[in-house]
């Protein structure tokens, strides 16, 4: 569906029946499935048009071609998401991430003069005064709470769970559940409610947008907000509400929500979409009862059957997407049933299909998450230790080869990967003790540094070897890589390693030159336990290993051994000599496809994800 859509938008993505191209929340909406689908395929040419279409409208001083602060629009802020996205990734200098950060905040800055109800809510639009839409909760409140973590602004969040509060209170219908699609504070609206402010009806898109809101807003909210347990309360009452208005017969819901047998009502796509995702993505992060995965599936499979159209060219369609829904303006919109009715739907409208491809993200997703199931994967934090300051904030930050990291030296990808399999990613920023490795089922050690690296290394030591050797004994899986023999506290390392039979040489393999690839290729033989179909892998300046017994070799290169595993009592070591799963090697913006960084990384994971708890 990602490759219709940019099939349909090559150039540029114009929205309805519009001849031009502007900035929008349905060009924010698609640019944040593309990102999701790039990070699950590896393919750059998902990156190639996000970033193609980000740069037809962010000019060099951050300024947006066709975005207007002083309209106070909602729908203006979601592309935001795709600007952040562009500021934390490397771009060949932190100068060429700089228009993205600018940009960034002037849609920040629009939400400090954002018209408020008088209780704080933020109108959802300049010109719709004293009303806020569930639609605006999805507008604005993923963007506020990526950017507040992004730019290490927590008082954001405060702001973000009073938005949600805020529609809790006022739009959720206390009989049914069911949520109206937006009030007026001053209850001047011939819409409103005179006693409530509620608009008459539960049309299935406002609730959609709100769903996603909530279950994409708890991705950048801190663990330790007081408010966050509110937001996971608010997904929890919303499931079962959705369960029961649940279409029993072919898996949708409809456009007006609990009127299913009225006549002219109908199932809808876009809401569907939706609230498949909601549910799905619910479930795997654990905010939800896994039942709710049964109404994830029949959900997501009546949008194949009722809305997915294969085309004879082999191309898909989508079709049901009603084109708009709103309150107010000119022509008035009542929001009456018969109102909702009037709106005409749409082939391909891209409120659907947005929706439809991360709702089959999810499921996908969901589909392969055995080998994690309840398994952590922790990263070492204590041993590669360096520091920088962060390029956006200034303020100083771990970095390389770290979970959090989306520039060229981080694990974020194969962190990802880790997380699609079902497996929780933590770091461990001390010592390894008995204590520091409870509860740790894969421990990745990356990197020891030197000091030319971090001016007080923390060495291994005899007791972190002890503490290692028996948690591995014991029955965890140990993952050691390590570096060319120049950026790499060998000798320390070495000593871990060789209790179990590993050794890294002091010999640097594969030195490539320039863009000269094919220096850096490791062949992966078909067949082999651990890469089950990536052919060939790049990797650079790496060290190879001597084995004693346990270990066995892996991957090899004609004499060099450059793979190896041992069994250790109830677990299991994994060696390598050097880090070549960070994002510059399995993103695909760099290296020629031929090498299957991303997919051998992936086979990786999976498997050291089943040698936990064998």
């Amino acid at each position: 569906m990602a490759d219709a859509f940019i099939s349909w938008h090559p150039d540029s993505i114009l929205i309805g029946n519009r001849k031009t191209a502007r900035w929008d929340y349905e060009q924010g909406l698609m640019l944040k499935a593309l990102e999701r689908v790039w990070q699950r395929t590896g393919d750059a040419k998902y990156y190639t048009y996000i970033q193609q279409d980000l740069d037809q409208f962010v000019r060099p001083d951050g300024t947006i071609r066709t975005y207007k602060i002083e309209d106070y629009n909602l729908d203006n802020l979601t592309t935001g998401h795709s600007l952040l996205l562009m500021s934390q990734l490397s771009l060949g200098s932190a100068n060429a991430q700089q228009k993205y950060v600018k940009a960034a905040q002037l849609l920040r800055k629009q939400l400090e003069g954002q018209p408020r109800t008088k209780a704080g809510g933020f109108w959802h639009k300049k010109v719709y005064p004293n009303q806020m839409w569930l639609d605006g909760l999805y507008m604005a409140e993923p963007f506020y709470a990526e950017y507040s973590a992004v730019m290490n602004q927590p008082a954001g969040f405060d702001d973000i769970a009073k938005q949600f509060a805020l529609i809790e209170k006022n739009l959720v219908d206390p009989k049914t559940g069911l949520m109206y699609h937006g009030y007026d504070e001053s209850r001047e609206q011939q819409w409103a409610n005179k006693t409530t402010g509620q608009s008459p009806n539960f049309w299935d898109r406002g609730m959609g947008w709100y769903a996603m809101a909530l279950v994409d807003v708890l991705d950048y909210f801190p663990q330790n907000h007081p408010e966050r347990k509110n937001l996971i309360k608010y997904v929890q009452r919303l499931a079962p509400v959705l369960a029961k208005y649940q279409d029993a017969k072919t898996g949708n819901w409809f456009l007006v929500v609990d009127q299913a047998s009225r006549k002219g009502n109908y199932a809808e796509a876009s809401g569907s979409s939706m609230f498949v995702y909601f549910l799905q993505k619910g479930v795997r992060m654990g905010y939800l009862d896994q039942k709710y995965a049964a109404t994830a599936r029949k959900g997501y499979d009546g949008l194949v059957k009722s809305f997915v159209e294969t085309k004879p060219d082999g191309a898909l369609a989508f079709n049901g997407t009603v084109s708009v829904g709103g309150l107010g303006g000119k022509p008035y919109r009542d929001g009456s049933f018969e109102y909702y009715l009037t709106e005409p739907l749409r082939v391909n409208d891209l409120k659907g299909v947005g929706p439809f491809i991360m709702a089959s993200l999810e499921m996908e997703i969901a589909a392969g998450q055995l080998p994690g199931k309840a398994k952590t994967v922790g990263l070492d934090y204590y041993f590669n230790h360096e520091l920088r300051k962060n390029s956006i904030t200034g303020q100083e930050e771990q970095w390389h080869y770290t979970w959090e990291d989306r520039t060229h030296g981080g694990f974020w990808l194969w962190g990802t990967q880790f997380r699609d399999l079902g497996a929780k990613t933590v770091a461990v920023p001390t010592a390894p003790t008995k204590a520091s490795l409870k509860g740790i089922d894969v421990l990745i050690i990356v990197d020891p540094d030197t000091k030319k690296e971090t001016p007080k290394p923390n060495y291994v030591q005899a007791a972190d070897i002890k503490a290692l050797t028996e948690w591995v004994k014991d029955g965890g899986v140990l993952m050691l890589m390590a570096n060319d023999t120049s950026n790499c506290e060998i000798p320390r390392f070495n000593e871990l390693a060789k209790a179990f039979g590993l050794q890294y040489q002091s010999v640097n393999l594969n030195m490539v030159k320039g863009s000269q690839f094919e220096q850096g290729r490791v062949a992966l033989p078909v067949g082999n336990e651990v890469f089950k179909t990536a052919k060939a892998a790049y990797i650079k300046e790496l060290a190879p290993l001597t084995l004693k017994a346990p270990a066995k070799a892996v991957v090899s290169q004609g004499q060099n051994v450059i793979m190896a595993s041992a069994k250790f009592g109830k677990g299991t070591v994994f060696a390598v000599g050097d880090p070549w799963l960070y994002n510059e090697y399995t993103d695909g913006r760099k290296i020629p496809a031929e090498y299957e960084n991303f997919q051998a990384g992936k086979e990786l994971a999976t498997w050291l994800l089943q040698q936990a708890g064998r």
